[in-house]
């Protein structure tokens, strides 16, 4: 774990941890100075005083700790809108204020928040949510695999099935047949791609992110 690497390589005291969006004037939660290693590892830290942040079902019902659902922000940090966006601004808030920030989270007893993944990158298997992040930081355990990127594509028997482009390392890449027999060991069934695309490098933005939209152009999904 990288946090871990930080404080043990680099002798840093302190690693702060921290969740927000620019829609929520940067920061809704943040680390505590006296939180655990192990809780830096996991999570972006508590509500900030003065903000509000939820996890909700699709209802907009707050779920249980432990649960996964998107994360909602309120408070003085929340935008007021987008400049000249009228239609996109009601996409992102809502008449009691709160923010759809699209991301998806859990948040456990403490109130410490994880963020796991993006809504719009969630699919739907058999009627299961599946979570691109957390089966690509499982196929990333496998060896011959460098790097990984997980989406949706649509399935005729399931609605949608995972589909895994994978950069290999130098250990060389797994074969389809290979890679689908680990997953079954270490994920729920509908979890594990069908798929398995073998790429040189994965299209990414400015920023480094992967650009899942194009990866869906390419597989033929949505």
């Amino acid at each position: 774990m990288l946090i871990r690497r930080v404080l043990a390589e680099l002798g840093f005291e302190r690693v702060t941890t921290c969740y927000g969006m620019t829609e929520g004037c940067a920061l809704a939660t943040i680390s505590r100075p006296d939180d655990p290693v192990d809780v830096l590892t996991r999570a972006s830290g508590r509500t900030l005083p003065g903000v509000e942040v939820a996890v909700v079902d699709n209802d907009g019902t707050p779920v249980p700790p432990g649960e996964l659902g998107e994360v909602r922000v309120r408070g003085y940090n929340v935008m007021q809108g987008y400049l000249d966006a009228t239609a996109e601004t009601a996409l992102k808030t809502d008449a009691e204020g709160w923010l759809h920030t699209g991301d998806i989270g859990r948040m456990d007893d403490q109130g410490n928040l994880s963020v796991t993944d993006r809504k719009r990158d969630m699919f739907v298997v058999g009627g299961f949510n599946a979570y691109p992040a957390e089966i690509e930081a499982t196929l990333a355990e496998h060896p011959g695999i460098r790097e990984v990127a997980v989406i949706g594509t649509p399935d005729e028997r399931l609605g949608e099935v995972g589909a895994a482009f994978v950069i290999p390392s130098a250990a060389g890449a797994p074969s389809q047949d290979e890679l689908v027999a680990w997953a079954r060991e270490r994920l729920a069934n509908f979890k594990v791609p069908r798929r398995v695309v073998v790429v040189d490098e994965l299209p990414r933005n400015a920023t480094g992110k992967v650009l899942k939209g194009e990866l869906r152009a390419m597989a033929g999904g949505r």
